[in-house]
């Protein structure tokens, strides 16, 4: 199926699952929890991504979508040492807004 390029699209599973181009920003998620902030803002011009980044915040930490684990597969964070412990340690112990 050839790519098409999703725009508008603010799922992270809707993109991920129609194979639609998807630049690879999850590595974030990796640093923002390492710098253990009590308060993240996320400043960038529109159509840049936010609302795209935090619905795949809540895929990642949401324990609504714990077996969505193949939509990570192949991307930056699932590259790490032991992506699937931490994300199922992680999973309903966060606050997903």
């Amino acid at each position: 199926m050839a790519r098409t390029v999703g725009i508008g699209i603010q799922s992270f599973e809707k993109i991920r699952r129609n194979n639609c181009f998807y630049v690879d920003k999850t590595g974030f998620i990796k640093e923002w929890w390492e710098n253990q902030d009590d308060v993240t803002l996320i400043t960038r011009p529109r159509r840049f991504g936010k609302t795209l980044m935090m619905d795949t915040l809540e895929q990642f930490f949401s324990i609504k979508y714990k077996e969505n684990g193949e939509l990570f597969e192949g991307l930056s964070i699932w590259k790490e040492e032991k992506p699937y412990e931490q994300r199922c340690f992680h999973s309903g112990r966060q606050a997903v807004l």
